[in-house]
């Protein structure tokens, strides 16, 4: 496998819309930096591949639903780096967009059903998938964990290197989408105290989000729920504010993660969180495949 040196670059852009009240919004554009290989999930994986690489696996097998966005960019990665890949889904058989995509891509599926999938986190998950797979390296879902946290850190040097062309010598605060809270954790861990972190979390409590990031870093952040009453729950007030942020200023978003964000964000604000003349980065986490499923 490898080596896998390919870094890309995401644009940092000023967005205006009518709700920011003096705020000054920059967002980074994670779902800009590739086709298929789009939003956060490559500097996630960078790490986990690497490790990969370190051990001679020839390829790596990892988890997802139906839509995953991780799934998604790593069969995406395999295809373009010519290495295996094996997903193991959640739920039963069925062809949404994404699977679809998986399999176009070469990605090996096996689904686990509802209750084999809760399964994941338990001792010994892992065992019968290492026997079947000796070869391929087991990434957690997501691409989580300290080396999924780890890969993630490249961004805050992206954004700051941009600064300059926002007309911006320093920035407040950073906020965006928290799935499994491993970008966030990333994000706190390159910053180092200097900026604090701002997670809106697109799934309930009971996901483990606050767990898994406060086993990476201590402070530095806040977690803020916005799951809008469950992971991929969908309703009208979120639908109309992603078509008419679209319409407003051309920033594509989808209603998993970062239309939940940016949702947050302008509630946030008209609760007097921020002051005018802050400066927020939002990250634009991409995901814009899964739209296909929802919109």
């Amino acid at each position: 496998m490898g080596p896998f040196d390919w870094l890309p670059h995401a644009p940092l852009e000023p967005v205006q819309l009518d709700w920011l009240s003096g705020i000054e919004l920059a967002v980074l554009r994670l779902d800009r930096i590739d086709p298929l290989i789009s939003g956060n999930k490559w500097f996630k994986l960078t790490e986990h591949l690497a490790q990969a690489r370190a051990t001679g696996a020839k390829g790596v097998i990892s988890l997802g639903g139906a839509h995953s966005n991780h799934l998604h960019a790593l069969a995406a990665a395999g295809k373009r780096f010519d290495f295996p890949t094996v997903g193991l889904l959640r739920g039963h058989p069925q062809d949404t967009p994404t699977v679809l995509d998986l399999k176009t891509f070469g990605m090996q599926l096996h689904w686990l059903g509802y209750g084999g999938y809760r399964a994941r986190h338990e001792p010994g998950f892992w065992l019968p998938w290492r026997e079947q797979y000796p070869d391929l390296y087991p990434i957690p879902e997501g691409g989580g964990g300290l080396d999924g946290a780890l890969g993630c850190g490249v961004l805050v040097e992206q954004a700051r290197a941009q600064l300059s062309h926002l007309g911006w010598t320093d920035y407040d605060a950073w906020w965006l989408a928290a799935g499994t809270g491993t970008t966030l954790a990333g994000l706190v861990l390159a910053e180092a105290g200097a900026h604090p972190v701002y997670g809106a979390m697109a799934v309930p409590d009971d996901h483990g989000v606050a767990q898994n990031v406060g086993a990476l870093v201590q402070g530095g952040y806040e977690l803020l729920e916005a799951s809008r009453g469950g992971f991929a729950k969908v309703d009208p007030v979120l639908l109309d504010f992603i078509a008419c942020t679209e319409r407003a200023c051309g920033l594509p978003l989808e209603p998993l993660y970062t239309g939940k964000a940016l949702l947050a964000l302008k509630q946030q604000i008209g609760a007097g969180r921020f002051a005018p003349g802050t400066r927020l980065i939002f990250i634009h986490t991409g995901g814009l495949q899964g739209r296909r499923g929802f919109l």
